[in-house]
């Protein structure tokens, strides 16, 4: 029952938010193009409910070589992302593309944010219970997302895990609600999009 709520819920929402700022959405667009002439949107591979691999779509905030090095989380003052990049992720507009992966049913407005799998395979290993994460379908916002800074390190993702078991533990129609003010909130005032200082940001050495 209340599965089938949040998917109703997920839609209308959803074509909502994007009705509302399609003119954002062609401003971005136009803007990230401009700066660099690549590709505007960014696709990558996450984990999503019961662990099926899904892919996700967001504006493109780093330059098109940033993982030549491989993948690393983000880190403060990272030079791999663009000048029109860093205001987006400010705001958190580079995610507005990932409300077609929710009208698509891959995704959820609020749920435990999905991860790459190349780095949840260090995470396996090192974070207890890290799988539980995979009970409810991943969200573009959610409790760990609304209460901790973006994380970028292993202790980071268990931080952020014991947010997501309450959620999961605690799901509701109400909750959701906080969580979407919530974001909101944090939308308009620009914080918790920057990692705390840390000495390593490669997710397998961590």
């Amino acid at each position: 029952y209340h599965n089938r709520i949040k998917r109703l819920g997920d839609i209308f929402v959803s074509l909502i938010i994007i009705l509302i700022t399609l003119p954002v959405i062609f401003i971005v667009s136009c803007l990230i193009y401009l700066e660099d002439k690549g590709p505007i949107f960014y696709t990558q591979k996450r984990s999503g409910l019961n662990g099926k691999i899904i892919k996700i779509i967001k504006f493109r905030s780093m330059h098109v070589d940033a993982e030549i090095e491989g993948i690393q989380w983000s880190k403060n003052n990272d030079k791999r992302i663009t000048r029109i990049g860093r205001i987006l992720r400010a705001v958190r507009i580079d995610e507005l593309p990932q409300l077609f992966c929710v009208l698509l049913g891959s995704m959820s407005l609020i749920g435990p944010r999905p991860e790459r799998p190349e780095i949840e395979k260090n995470l396996f290993k090192k974070v207890p219970y890290y799988k539980s994460r995979y009970i409810l379908k991943p969200g573009i916002s959610g409790w760990a997302q609304v209460n901790y800074h973006y994380g970028a390190s292993v202790s980071d993702t268990k931080q952020k895990l014991s947010y997501d078991i309450y959620y999961i533990s605690n799901f509701s129609f109400f909750l959701d609600l906080l969580i979407f003010f919530k974001t909101i909130k944090l939308v308009l005032n620009a914080k918790g999009y920057k990692p705390k200082n840390i000495i390593d940001n490669n997710p397998n050495t961590n």
